[in-house]
């Protein structure tokens, strides 16, 4: 099997728990370093690996593919770097800052015939592939309104000040954001319009932290919310149709067990708990039903491996730069309907 060497931006969390893990699992992949500025966390779990000190470093060494997973504001110019030297890239969202720098990117991209995917995983979460299944089924008729609601209770600042610092990638709108807008465009395709509401809720924060985003269809709705201040959480998925709704929690476990330490499988990773099965209730060949749906099963190993076939194979990407653009045209849409109070036309 061919191997893809693999290098990271960065060995903070996101490296440690959402990428290092399947990329050392994957048997496509070889995991060759990453690059550590402060930190020297990487050779803790991995002491055969190169722990690079800078960036040239990495595009010096004999490296096919570079995960760029560092701070938002950040990323349009290591992916541009990474790009140019002809090394495939994974770029965590948000993708970039602006519509343009997502644009440039995908050019140079194509110019120089290597792969550009935008780290989109939430896709392969349990719960989204079932409410994506219960839509594709067309269990619930004619799609009339959808809420996907990424909610937390977290009042305190973080502490990471990138996080906290004012600037072109901080903000719940391109932190959390990206997740949900990506769902609504996997399941609906790119709007009409949005209107967006986009407030700071928390004591001392000087980024936004809470999202209300409203994007206009032709014949239907549909509500994007992230916030800091849900105790009791509303179901994650709402989805009402003509014949009937579904209405599904969050449960994918995937992120807290890796958090824990617990390495991925293609057996029983990503297996929701059944108290947090989706509720359908609906109207199927004139029958009314009412009945929990089982959870499908999630696995972030699906977007590693369908890199590693875009890479080897010459595959479309699992989310491809194009697909990044279009979110940050909604990303720009929100910030420009915040500002302005009105909606705006994609």
């Amino acid at each position: 099997m061919q191997k893809i060497k693999t290098a990271l931006l960065s060995y903070g969390m996101s490296g440690k728990v959402f990428h290092a893990p399947f990329l050392n699992f994957h048997p496509g992949f070889e995991l060759i370093g990453s690059w550590e500025r402060s930190k020297k966390l990487l050779h803790q779990d991995f002491p055969a690996l190169k722990s690079y000190a800078s960036l040239a470093e990495v595009l010096q060494d004999d490296i096919d593919l570079v995960v760029v997973n560092t701070p938002v504001a950040t990323h349009y110019e290591y992916a541009k770097q990474v790009l140019e030297a002809g090394k495939h890239a994974i770029v965590e969202k948000a993708f970039t800052t602006t519509v343009a720098q997502a644009k440039e990117l995908t050019a140079i991209a194509k110019d120089k015939n290597v792969k550009l995917s935008v780290f989109q995983n939430r896709r392969w979460d349990s719960d989204f592939k079932t409410v994506q299944q219960i839509i594709s089924d067309k269990v619930l008729g004619k799609i009339m309104e959808a809420e996907i609601h990424f909610d937390r209770y977290n009042p305190l600042l973080s502490p990471k000040l990138h996080k906290e610092t004012v600037s072109d990638g901080s903000g719940i709108l391109k932190d959390l954001g990206p997740h949900i807008i990506d769902q609504a465009l996997c399941l609906f395709g790119l709007p009409n319009s949005v209107f967006a509401d986009i407030r700071i809720t928390r004591e001392h924060s000087l980024v936004d932290d809470y999202i209300d985003l409203l994007l206009y269809y032709a014949n239907f709705r549909v509500r994007l919310k992230a916030g800091f201040f849900v105790r009791e959480a509303n179901p994650a998925y709402v989805i009402h149709g003509e014949k009937g709704s579904f209405l599904k929690p969050r449960g994918d476990v995937q992120e807290d067990e890796l958090k824990l330490g617990y390495q991925p499988n293609l057996e029983t990773w990503g297996t929701e708990p059944i108290e947090k099965q989706g509720l359908l209730h609906t109207e199927i060949n004139g029958e009314i039903i009412r009945e929990i749906v089982p959870t499908l099963q999630g696995n972030y190993y699906d977007f590693f491996d369908g890199v590693y076939h875009s890479i080897v194979n010459n595959s479309p990407e699992p989310v491809t730069a194009q697909e990044g653009v279009q979110v940050m045209q909604i990303i720009e849409a929100a910030l420009q309907s915040n500002a302005q109070k009105r909606v705006i036309d994609l």
